[in-house]
């Protein structure tokens, strides 16, 4: 079983280097987090006198609407112009509520081939000097930034019908071809690597319970005798959100929340099936994470091994915070504040919780979640100035963040009243995404403990059912609806009455 959990290290990130010499008209590539400045517009936007009359609406040089096929325009590169790096990442991710990126990347083709006399195989050579590294460098950044989108064939067909086109111009331009196309190539493999280890981790799953019934003795072990150190698991637990977190594609938040688009004839995008699977298999992590915790504090059959076991996650849960690793400081919580956990009230009797009681004060939801965010910021700011990847950690409270996401999509419109694409919305999303890609491409500086990793992806945990059952076994029932229920749980899980 051990040999499917070979463990992935997280995409490469490569970064796309020109070749020297034809850097000069390049513009540079700032990481994510100088992308946006605080009140999330860009102020340095290139602005051409056609745009401010050709489909585009600015005001004091931000970008505030356009028509779908000016803003198409303004994506694609000419030899005096190159987008905006924020324009690109902003355009990119939010194109997709209104067409398929198979179907941009066919227009961006179209736009490159007429505008530049791609086609035209006496097209002045100096011209195509000028505008091939900007074209390049455009795909760079979509494949790079947006690699799953090229997993649809349509779009990997005409990918490599423009970097063909700009290859056959110079011995340079291949090069520089050849190791985006490695790279996009490289990426897929590892995701499509990675999706099977989630199917089979997913496929071995077990409930705890049959476990127990029909080999008791296979599982007498618990997480304190796989690891008793509660840092160390805290280590081991942003191991595994950090590796989550990398596969995530920016798109995925835009893609769960895909609409049917007013101006688009019925057709909906993404109709065939939402690409969100990274983003749904890290929001059942959480859920794993949190029955584990449940499980583990349920099982024990003493009151002080069930007393240590809720001191120990606290531990645990503290340590997380900590690193600021917030998503399993929050899973952690959920599965102890669980019922069949909070019920047992003689074993929380013997419970220190005064540090339990500063941590869900972290994590209270009340006036949205305010302490929380105000740790999230104080972490997001550390990671800005860190010298060291362990101070670089920032893992948000993840269903907080697509909830987030959700609100900020569904309280504004898409379009405005007259067509226009609301920009100014996709500015906001763009700036709370691109936050995300900065925090999930920070590398986990603790080192891998395989033993631990496989516990906590592969150990069975209990079901609700199987929770409560265990809950009322430890601390017997306290009123007529618990002892019905507890009866008839004994029934159908253990067959007894």
């Amino acid at each position: 079983m051990i040999s499917f959990l070979q463990t992935i290290e997280p995409g490469h990130k490569e970064t796309f280097v020109l070749v020297q010499g034809q850097t000069e008209s390049m513009p540079q590539t700032p990481p994510f987090s100088a992308m946006f400045d605080s009140s999330g517009y860009n102020r340095n936007l290139y602005q051409s006198a056609e745009d401010s009359c050709g489909g585009l609406y600015y005001h004091d040089n931000n970008l505030l609407s356009g028509s779908l096929e000016a803003l198409i325009q303004h994506l694609v590169p000419n030899v005096d112009y190159y987008p905006d790096r924020t324009y690109i990442f902003t355009f990119l991710l939010s194109s997709r509520l209104f067409m398929h990126p198979y179907e941009l990347m066919a227009k961006v083709c179209h736009l490159c081939v007429e505008h530049q006399q791609l086609s035209d195989p006496d097209s002045d050579k100096n011209q195509m000097r000028k505008i091939a590294p900007k074209i390049l460098q455009l795909l760079t950044e979509w494949t790079e930034t947006f690699p799953y989108d090229f997993r649809d064939e349509r779009m990997m067909r005409n990918l490599k019908d423009l970097a063909h086109r700009i290859a056959s111009g110079e011995e340079t331009y291949r090069k520089n071809v050849q190791q985006m196309m490695q790279c996009l190539i490289r990426k897929l493999a590892t995701l499509s690597q990675y999706e099977e280890v989630l199917a089979k981790i997913s496929s071995t799953s077990t409930d705890r319970l049959t476990v127990l019934k029909t080999k008791p003795q296979s599982i007498q072990r618990d997480i304190i005798t796989i690891c008793n150190d509660p840092y160390t698991l805290a280590q081991q637990l942003t191991h595994i959100e950090l590796e989550r977190l990398n596969y995530i594609g920016p798109e995925e938040f835009v893609q769960a929340f895909v609409q049917k688009d007013p101006l688009d004839n019925d057709k909906s995008c993404y109709s065939e099936r939402k690409k969100t699977r990274n983003l749904e298999a890290y929001v059942e992590w959480f859920n794993r994470l949190s029955y584990l915790v449940a499980t583990e504090i349920c099982m024990p059959v003493k009151k002080k091994h069930r007393a240590r076991m809720i001191e120990y996650f606290i531990d645990v849960a503290r340590e997380c915070f900590n690193i600021g690793n917030f998503n399993s400081l929050m899973a952690i919580i959920s599965g102890m504040n669980m019922s069949p956990v909070s019920r047992l009230k003689k074993t929380w009797a013997k419970v220190k919780t005064a540090k339990f009681d500063i941590l869900e004060h972290q994590m209270d939801p009340s006036s949205n979640f305010y302490n929380y965010r105000t740790a999230l910021r104080g972490a997001a700011q550390r990671s800005l100035t860190a010298h060291s990847s362990r101070e670089k950690i920032v893992i948000p409270f993840f269903s907080l963040l697509i909830k987030d996401i959700y609100f900020l999509n569904e309280g504004c419109a898409n379009r405005l009243p007259n067509g226009h694409v609301n920009f100014e919305k996709f500015w906001e999303l763009a700036k709370q995404v691109s936050e995300f890609m900065t925090w999930k491409q920070v590398e986990c500086p603790f080192e891998r403990d395989r033993k631990i990793l496989q516990y906590l992806l592969t150990v069975p945990v209990f079901s609700e059912d199987a929770l409560y059952l265990a809950s009322y076994e430890s601390e017997g029932p306290e009123n007529h609806i618990e002892k019905d229920r507890w009866k008839s749980l004994r029934s159908t899980l253990l067959g007894r009455v």
